[in-house]
């Protein structure tokens, strides 16, 4: 006997709250270099002429060109680009501090002013961390902070050589300061990523585990109701045609029962309808179940393992209704059948909610109903709520 299918777990840990801080750094390190080429312009006028005509332009485009585009692409669906762009931005940093000896015309600055770029190695750090891991980017911020306390040691007047270690060691020490504390913001979303899947594992072995437990309940009812009671039946002094009609339904029991077992089967539409309308009066008799379906899908086939996800995801919408909508509510289900596609509508007048104040443990959405039907292939689920005006759970599948 074969268990309902479930859905898989993925094996890889989600990144969802890793993502959300790196875009958010990526966002705050871009309006930092912005900031920084309005604060420190007069100072990079000012260091210009010790340079060769062409450096200074050159960096400046560089060092802030690059800075500004990983904030920029932290509006993209993905991060890889936005991480390229962040190394892009610390590496453009060292590469204007390694380049400033090449360029430099041997004037010096006042005593008491400094190079422009000794005043923001740790954002370049900070850049590093969106990029790579903590230790390269820490390897990166004493690079940094070195390399522009040497240049200042060179290129002011007067500069005392005695103190360029201590100037190193409070350059290092101060950056340290934002780019340690983006390294812990990090880190909290990586655990917290790694908690929110092991969950949404145990919770989906948990589902499992029901689903085996109902099957074994339907086996074991079988067995009695239909196996057990046949063979006393016939041990018993009965009229042979009742028996055998009994057995005859006892076989053709069993026969559906391995059928309903088999995940790959295809089931036509009016059969998932009758497992989804089933579902729906399972957990509330009173729900509308409203169908839509051209002439044309008649022919449309699913899989027998979505009918089954879809129907769990259809009971768990009713379920959360009867216990949040309040008591007043009413629920109606709305099924639309396309040529190539089923979406289900779970709708109630009740009280609605905001999703964005459901506590992260609360897994009935999360994995009940979104986690289910996205790990079928071709299927898809959304929830729209909103206080004072009702919920609608969607759910929906598309032959791929």
């Amino acid at each position: 006997m074969t268990s309902p299918a479930m859905p898989s777990v993925a094996t890889g840990i989600a990144r969802e709250n890793t993502d959300r801080i790196l875009r958010m750094f990526a966002r705050f390190t871009s309006v930092g270099y912005l900031a920084y080429l309005a604060l420190l312009y007069p100072s990079i006028t000012t260091t210009t002429p010790l340079m060769h005509r062409w450096w200074t332009p050159l960096a400046v485009l560089i060092v802030f060109g690059s800075g500004v585009l990983p904030g920029m692409l932290s509006f993209r669906r993905g991060t890889a680009a936005m991480r390229s762009a962040a190394a892009v931005a610390a590496l453009a940093f060292l590469t204007a501090a390694f380049t400033w000896p090449l360029a430099w015309t041997g004037l010096q600055l006042p005593g008491d002013d400094g190079v422009w770029l000794a005043a923001f190695p740790g954002l370049a750090s900070l850049a590093g961390i969106i990029a790579w891991s903590t230790s390269v980017a820490f390897i990166h911020l004493v690079i940094g902070c070195t390399a522009v306390q040497m240049i200042n040691l060179v290129a002011r007047a007067n500069a005392s050589a005695p103190m360029l270690i201590p100037e190193i060691t409070f350059a290092i020490m101060f950056c340290t300061l934002f780019v340690g504390g983006a390294a812990m913001a990090l880190r909290t979303g990586r655990l917290l990523d790694a908690t929110t899947d092991t969950t949404h594992a145990a919770a989906a072995r948990a589902a499992a585990q029901r689903a085996r437990a109902v099957e074994r309940e339907r086996f074991d009812a079988l067995i009695h109701d239909g196996v057990i009671a046949t063979l006393l039946a016939a041990s018993r002094p009965v009229h042979r045609q009742s028996v055998r009609a009994l057995a005859t339904t006892t076989l053709r029991e069993l026969d559906e029962l391995h059928t309903i077992g088999d995940p790959d089967q295809q089931i036509t539409i009016s059969e998932a309808l009758a497992q989804l309308r089933t579902a729906a009066v399972d957990v509330d008799p009173h729900t509308a179940f409203v169908v839509t379906s051209p002439e044309s899908a008649e022919m449309f086939r699913i899989p027998l393992s979505t009918v089954r996800s879809m129907s769990a995801a259809l009971s768990e919408a009713l379920r959360n209704s009867h216990l949040h909508a309040g008591s007043l509510a009413t629920r109606t289900v709305t099924a639309a059948v396309e040529t190539d596609s089923i979406s289900i509508d779970i709708a109630d007048d009740g009280i609605g909610f905001d999703n964005a104040a459901i506590p992260p443990h609360r897994l009935g959405i999360a994995v009940s109903i979104l986690g289910r039907m996205r790990h079928i292939p071709g299927g898809s689920a959304r929830v729209d709520s909103e206080p004072g005006r009702g919920t609608t759970v969607h759910i929906e599948w598309t032959a791929l």
